[in-house]
């Protein structure tokens, strides 16, 4: 993959939809070139596929944070299934870092996202957590 191919991908992610001809002239190479280029990254496997997205699916939570916690001993599998059972986890990560897990939170009021965080930090085997609120959100994949 050279530098047009990322150029192109980072083009594509933008805007999937985006006319040949508009990532030709973004890119500086002709139609042809573009078209072959995308050919050769979804046939190499580079490119899995095309999504849409709706409008629902980037409605933001009025209040978004992430949760980094600290577990102690082995329970990790039961804590992944209690969170993953909070209607207000968007999403579970493990990490290699100082926490053993990132979760990302949203709720309509701070007061249901005080009330999210004092429930997980009273799950067995919680034993340190770190919470940033996420004040806006600059570029998403989604």
């Amino acid at each position: 993959m050279d530098d047009i191919d990322r150029r192109l991908i980072s083009a594509l992610r933008h805007d999937a939809r985006a006319s040949l001809s508009d990532l030709a002239v973004e890119l500086g190479v002709s139609r042809t070139t573009v078209r072959g280029r995308i050919e050769r990254l979804r046939r190499s496997g580079e490119i899995v596929g095309f999504t849409v997205v709706l409008r629902g699916d980037v409605a933001d939570d009025p209040v978004r944070g992430l949760m980094m916690i600290g577990i102690e001993g082995r329970g990790t599998d039961r804590i992944l299934r209690q969170l993953s059972g909070l209607s207000a986890v968007r999403a579970i990560h493990s990490t290699n870092g100082r926490w053993d897990l990132i979760v990302e939170i949203g709720t309509p009021t701070l007061e249901d996202f005080d009330d999210v965080l004092a429930r997980i930090r009273r799950f067995d085997g919680v034993t340190t957590s770190e919470t940033n609120l996420l004040l806006r959100t600059r570029k998403a994949s989604r």
